[in-house]
């Protein structure tokens, strides 16, 4: 597998994934990359001005061009991790500043001069991005995005078009493509979207999903399935790994009211979709506010939790990264809860029935129980024996 990541005039840097394993051999970067860098070497931009990056997924884009001091826009911590992890290797010093998904622009600073901007898998999350940009840059700032070709479509072309004002494709190389957009000051700037929202069935529930959330628009399939099969009037403490929208956490909190419920996920718009979910209703859950039965947490699966801690680990857990198909997320979700659960404390979860999920856990715990199953998913239960 490929480690170094070519600049322009030889240079070159070493990239890995985050967390750096051999197990997925996935390349820390695409040829949309690549594209974005050396067509920089063509272009003018404004360098007295604000350098935005948006998605850069494992630090390609930031670390080269650090020089220029850059403001990098996720909403990935793996890939804030990815990146402070890159840099280390590279032996570059920060000089970029982080910003969140739901962060605003500082208000202390101008316009950017240029934004690169990797595309990001949902159209949702696309319009959100766009939006904002409608509201921070102005006619001298350059967009560019870039992205596999096959991922670009004259309907994103037509997204770009009504956010943000003219644009253009470049040609394809190496089956990738940039993404040219001008802002029309005659535009106005467009609102961004709020939470789409819609009831939870067989509740009195209602959930909001901010753009990035998997399967925003309705219930996931495999979560309706784990919904039947949690764990009723229980205390002591537990996780909502992966968490998403937090449906599945909110209604643990619901169904087993002595319990803690920790929502953990790499996506801030995720939790900050679950924040407003257990706002919105269970608002008792967070009173008294020196020990709320709900916190939130922005993470790489379970880093910083205590061993030993943990009384359940509720877990959907993914089948990518950014958009790799690759086991080895769910694989350190399944690690760090053997390594949080308390002696007796019960990992919980679903998956997709062909996946080999009983032979993971069996060499993992040393037990593993289905709990139920249908024609797609499996449920699986694992006990903490040590």
């Amino acid at each position: 597998m490929n480690h170094h990541f070519p600049l322009p005039e030889g240079g070159e840097l070493l990239l890995h994934r985050y967390p750096k394993t051999a197990r997925h051999g996935l390349q820390a970067w695409e040829a949309a990359d690549e594209y974005i860098i050396n067509e920089l070497t063509t272009q003018e931009w404004d360098h007295s001005a604000p350098l935005l990056i948006i998605n850069d997924a494992f630090g390609a884009l930031t670390l080269a061009l650090h020089q220029y001091q850059p403001y990098s826009l996720t909403d990935s911590r793996v890939a804030e991790l990815a990146l402070a992890t890159n840099a280390h290797d590279n032996k570059i010093e920060q000089s970029w500043q982080l910003l969140s998904s739901l962060s605003p622009w500082p208000n202390t600073e101008p316009a950017p001069g240029l934004v690169l901007l990797k595309l990001p898998k949902t159209k949702a999350l696309l319009e959100y991005q766009l939006a904002f940009l409608s509201q921070i840059i102005g006619p001298q700032t350059q967009v560019i995005a870039a992205a596999k070709a096959k991922e670009i479509h004259t309907s994103t072309l037509a997204l770009f078009e009504r956010y943000l004002g003219p644009t253009h494709t470049s040609l394809a190389w190496k089956k990738a493509r940039l993404i040219f957009s001008k802002r029309d000051p005659q535009l106005p700037a467009s609102p961004l979207p709020e939470p789409l929202a819609w009831p939870l069935p067989k509740s009195d529930f209602t959930i909001y999903n901010h753009a990035s959330v998997f399967s925003r628009s309705n219930l996931d399939i495999g979560a309706r399935f784990l919904l039947e099969h949690l764990p009723s009037k229980q205390s002591g403490t537990m996780v909502d790994l992966g968490c998403g929208n937090g449906v599945l956490g909110l209604m643990a909190l619901a169904q087993n009211p002595q319990a803690h419920v920790t929502f953990v996920d790499e996506s801030y718009m995720a939790i900050a979709s679950a924040e407003l979910n257990v706002h919105t209703n269970l608002p008792q859950a967070l009173l008294p506010e020196h020990q709320p039965r709900a916190q939130f947490l922005v993470n790489n699966c379970l880093d910083g939790i205590a061993s030993d801690s943990i009384n359940w680990v509720i877990c959907n857990p993914p089948f990518h990264q950014q958009h790799a198909i690759t086991d080895h997320v769910a694989w350190q979700m399944l690690v760090d809860a053997k390594r949080v659960l308390a002696t007796g404390g019960q990992l919980l979860l679903v998956a997709n029935r062909h996946l080999d999920y009983h032979h993971k856990l069996m060499r993992l715990f040393g037990n593993q129980q289905l709990v139920a199953s249908n024609h797609k998913f499996v449920i699986l239960n694992a006990t903490q024996t040590s």
